[in-house]
């Protein structure tokens, strides 16, 4: 039935449509594809399933529960939000990889069993691609190249682990998971890789920042939170995934404070962000896991923002590191506001969709008496706002005047911004219309006295904080300069290894070359080549030396014989003489 339609077709499908199109009618085209999507899923209530048998097991193509679709309404948003943004953007290339890679981000979230979800798991590592090429730089083509090695490796851990879980289970059905087994660990990697996990995230803001304008929008909201949809789908309640996102939340602070290239800080603060999900997660509890999904809807909303608004700024001036920006607030007003207002959201400013999400993550842990874990995240919160709440704003718009006089971003740009704005004001403002569609019915409260003022208090002082490291000269410079990250091992170590490995099998092909393809190889073939004369020999020598023939010297009959054979000069006769000779040698032998 028609209004059972999942949504990954109609984007992926949609998408093959869009060089077809000229003008007005492929801009009007970009924008019908999410709301037609977004409308027909909203014709699929909680418990649809679309199944087929594919040799005696059930794949599930489309399953609609309350997680899947807080995930499937925010990706049709953000889906909407930036192809508004791109529409002055002529690239089909973009708008083709941007549908499909939203798509295959539903595919993932709608999935009902193991091969489904691997397949457009794997449609989700090729469709961000394009949008790292498409900016035709030496730098995203190298991204692109390294974004695709980590994600094929955390792919085949993934299949790894999916094909030892069904050999376990008997069973394809995607549900709760758990740890347990070498499958269930694989499994357990292979998601982690996508959601950048410490040691696996270098990945991240490495092709992030070298994305398209468009494209790092849609590669900020979708490959991390369609891995945290998949780990609250099958871990919850892992608790390792505690600890883990309690060092994401922590260690990117320190990078992203000494980070000069303003889409690499917002890359780090992702990682930060995405560890509150994972911690959610871990905890596992109905208030936890609501958290995540909160949190989840609420950073795609307000990361989205701050990329779209680094990314005008790419777009006016060319540049994006704190040392070459500052005083555009003149120029860029508008892209300046909104950028203002995802700093507040991701700073968790009361009355941004940021604070009705974080809150629920951090009472989670405390509820749990988990006091090292909510002090871990309390040090994130005031972090955070340090390196995008206020290193964002303040170097790109403020600081000092980098003398860039250009134009406001182009209407369409500062439409979707706006639009993103709206969002984390309007969930800030009134909580209910995200709480009433979290996994399980919300009990929190955001606004009371205790949470406002603490809140209040943890962003004043670091504010505070920020201002006196600034006027003292202690707040790390801005410099021009690549941080190095765990992107060094593969960077220097793999140079390492390759100049190690390069040097051994060399030395190994080198010494078979000589004592194998030149020694014994070639022996060999200079005996077959004179196989036959030297069989023919070992049965006329004999007879000659019973004869008196002479037999050596250049002119003996032994080198005779080997000439006449290598010319080919035997008489039919001679030639049938010689083989019987032999034939009758080889059965004395044997006899």
């Amino acid at each position: 039935m028609i209004e059972h339609i999942p949504p990954a077709p109609v984007f992926i499908l949609g998408a093959l449509l869009i060089p077809l199109l000229k003008g007005h009618l492929k801009s009007a085209y970009l924008l019908m594809l999410p709301v037609a999507s977004f409308f027909l899923l909203q014709s699929s209530p909680v418990g649809t399933e679309l199944s087929a048998d594919f040799f005696g097991f059930e794949l599930v193509f489309f399953k609609v529960d309350r997680l899947s679709l807080v995930f499937g309404y925010i990706f049709h948003l953000i889906a909407l939000i930036a192809s508004i943004y791109m529409l002055n953007i002529k690239s089909d290339l973009e708008y083709m990889a941007g549908m499909i890679y939203a798509g295959s981000a539903l595919g993932v979230v709608f999935a009902g069993d193991l091969f489904t979800f691997f397949v457009f798991w794997e449609m989700l590592t090729l469709s961000a691609l394009p949008l790292l090429l498409a900016r035709r730089t030496k730098g995203s083509s190298e991204a692109a190249f390294r974004y695709l090695m980590v994600h094929v490796f955390g792919g085949l851990l993934l299949l790894a682990g999916i094909i030892m879980y069904i050999n376990e289970q008997q069973s394809i059905a995607l549900g709760f998971i758990g740890l347990g087994s070498p499958a269930t660990y694989c499994i357990f990697l292979g998601m982690g890789i996508n959601a950048a996990w410490p040691f696996f995230h270098a990945w991240l803001p490495d092709a992030y920042p070298e994305a398209t304008v468009g494209g790092a929008v849609f590669m900020s909201a979708l490959t991390t939170k369609t891995a945290v949809y998949a780990l609250a789908r099958t871990y919850p309640g892992t608790e390792i995934l505690i600890w883990i996102g309690v060092a994401m939340t922590a260690f990117p602070i320190f990078y992203a404070v000494i980070e000069n290239d303003l889409r690499r800080v917002l890359s780090y603060s992702l990682i930060n962000q995405v560890g509150f999900m994972m911690v959610g997660i871990g905890i596992g509890t109905e208030l936890a896991l609501n958290g995540a999904a909160a949190h989840a809807f609420a950073h795609i909303l307000y990361k989205s923002l701050l990329f779209m608004s680094m990314g005008a700024v790419i777009y006016r001036t060319g540049k994006i590191n704190a040392t070459d920006l500052g005083g555009l607030y003149k120029s860029m007003p508008w892209t300046a506001f909104f950028c203002i207002i995802g700093a507040a959201s991701i700073s968790a400013f009361p009355l941004t969709s940021g604070f009705i999400s974080k809150s629920m993550v951090l009472d989670a842990a405390a509820h749990g008496h988990m006091g090292f874990v909510w002090l871990a995240l309390l040090f994130a919160s005031a972090g955070v706002f340090h390196h995008s709440g206020i290193k964002i704003p303040f170097f790109a718009f403020f600081s000092h005047d980098a003398g860039h006089r250009v134009k406001e971003a182009p209407a369409n740009m500062l439409v979707a911004m706006g639009i993103a704005a709206f969002f984390c004001i309007l969930l800030g403002v009134y909580p209910q219309v995200l709480y009433a569609i979290l996994p399980y019915p919300v009990e929190f409260v955001p606004y009371t006295a205790p949470h406002v003022l603490f809140q209040m208090q943890l962003l004043l002082f670091s504010a505070l904080a920020f201002v006196l490291l600034l006027l003292s000269g202690i707040y790390p410079a801005e410099i021009r300069a690549i941080n190095l990250d765990v992107d060094l091992l593969y960077r220097k170590g793999g140079a390492l290894a390759y100049t190690i490995l390069a040097t051994v099998l060399n030395g190994i092909n080198a010494v078979a070359d000589r004592h194998v393809v030149h020694g014994l190889t070639a022996r060999l073939a200079r005996f077959g080549a004179d196989a036959p004369a030297r069989l023919c020999l070992l049965v006329v020598k004999p007879v000659w030396q019973l004869s008196g023939v002479k037999i050596d010297g250049p002119d003996g009959a032994e080198q005779r014989l080997l000439d006449t054979f290598r010319r080919s000069l035997f008489t039919v006769g001679s030639s049938a003489i010689c083989t019987v000779a032999v034939l009758l040698a080889l059965l004395l032998l044997l006899s």
